[in-house]
């Protein structure tokens, strides 16, 4: 009796068929979208007189402090600021401006490092990830994102999901392998905790990720973006990796 009750239920629903199946499935399609990202660019002095030289880039990540509308903004901190005070670098350096209220977009950061990699005359042999608090946030997510990018990485006073850690191992073992981290926090950070870091490099440690630094300064709260790309040896750490 209970059974053919059940059938009756189902009969009012709609449900006649007691052997329906699901099944797995699989779509491959391509879904374009339209990207629009301000950024500063600078060129290095000596860019227009040797039109031989290939030049090694810089992608730098500001935190979420300098997001919204204005460029300026995003040279308020990190090689941006030093460039405006008048520092020349050996590098071309793309600084790029995130959104108000929004999170940094690695498809949109990929497609304006593509962009400027085809149009000015870079070497993607040797291109950098940094950056700072949110932007040191998005240099782990970028760079094991896009390991094959990048031949080092510099998150400032960051963090991130370990677990992507792994992920790029699976996906992209050889770039994940050889790319180079070096990571920087404040022992008194209370904004971004220092653990953040630690875990992170941590786990790229324990999943073989070759060249991993970990520094912190132990007096420092969450500015630790200062004292580090004041050191003229992160620069020179970046020009001593390429893919």
């Amino acid at each position: 009796m209970q059974f053919r009750a059940y059938i009756q239920i189902l009969a009012l629903l709609g449900i006649n068929n007691l052997n329906a199946t699901q099944t797995a499935q699989k779509l491959e399609t391509e879904v374009a979208r339209k990207v629009s990202i301000g950024y500063q660019l600078y060129l290095p002095e000596k860019y227009e007189a040797e039109k031989d030289s290939k030049w090694p880039v810089i992608l730098f990540l500001h935190g979420a402090g300098e997001r919204g509308d204005n460029l300026e903004k995003v040279t308020v901190h990190g090689p941006p600021k030093l460039v405006r005070n008048g520092q020349d670098f050996p590098f071309v350096i793309i600084s790029p401006k995130c959104p108000k209220n929004q999170l940094w977009d690695n498809e949109a950061l990929v497609a304006l490092l593509d962009h400027v990699l085809v149009n000015h005359r870079c070497d993607p042999a040797r291109v950098y990830l940094t950056g700072l608090s949110m932007g040191g946030f998005g240099t782990f997510s970028l760079g094991l994102a896009h390991p094959e990018k990048f031949a080092a990485i510099a998150p400032v006073c960051g963090g991130g999901e370990w677990i992507k850690v792994y992920a790029a191992k699976r996906s992209k073992p050889e770039a994940f392998k050889n790319l180079g981290v070096w990571a920087f926090h404040g022992g008194r950070d209370n904004v971004v905790k220092p653990e953040q870091s630690k875990r992170m490099i941590d786990a790229l440690k324990k999943a073989g990720c070759k060249d991993v630094q970990f520094t912190i300064y132990p007096e420092a709260g969450h500015d630790s973006w200062t004292k580090t790309y004041d050191n003229p040896k992160l620069f020179e750490w970046f020009l001593s990796h390429s893919r």
